[in-house]
């Protein structure tokens, strides 16, 4: 059964399934502007663990984030086949370091489930859900919620 279809019934929301080690994560897709191959990152000294460093992207400056260790996972050790997911979040536009993007799925409220009691704080914080397709379980997360706007954080 596929749940990517070219036309969205109402009520549905479409997001972008990837991998991070064993894990798929998915995100919205209105926050995604484009997926790219891996490039090296420039590091930035006294940046947080999980900021790679920045790129050149056409011009603008664009910070790489190591998702998987902004999620409490290992360290991602980039390779040829990892992508870098652009995404725009309010006012910030950051790259994503993931290991592969999956699907596009096509989902809606109902194939939301809650995210379980048990979880950490920190996972509640960002996962809004988890998605159970195909024999798949699949958590979704709000990028808002993982990096929250630079004028609260000095505050």
């Amino acid at each position: 059964m596929s749940y990517a279809v070219k036309n969205l019934v109402q009520g549905s929301k479409e997001l972008i399934a990837f991998r991070i080690s064993d894990q798929e994560f998915c995100v919205n897709i209105m926050s995604v502007r484009e997926i790219r191959g891996w490039t090296q990152a420039t590091p930035l000294p006294h940046a947080p663990a999980y900021v790679m460093g920045v790129i050149n992207l056409r011009g603008a400056v664009l910070p790489i984030i190591d998702l998987s260790a902004r999620l409490g996972m290992k360290d991602a050790e980039p390779t040829a086949r990892h992508v870098i997911i652009v995404a725009q979040m309010k006012t910030k536009v950051v790259g994503l370091l993931v290991e592969a993007v999956s699907d596009i799925l096509t989902i809606t409220d109902e194939n939301i489930q809650p995210v379980p009691e048990v979880s950490s704080d920190l996972e509640r914080l960002y996962a809004r859900g988890i998605l159970a397709i195909d024999k798949r379980m699949i958590c979704m997360i709000e990028l808002d919620a993982l990096f929250p706007d630079t004028e609260s954080e000095v505050a």
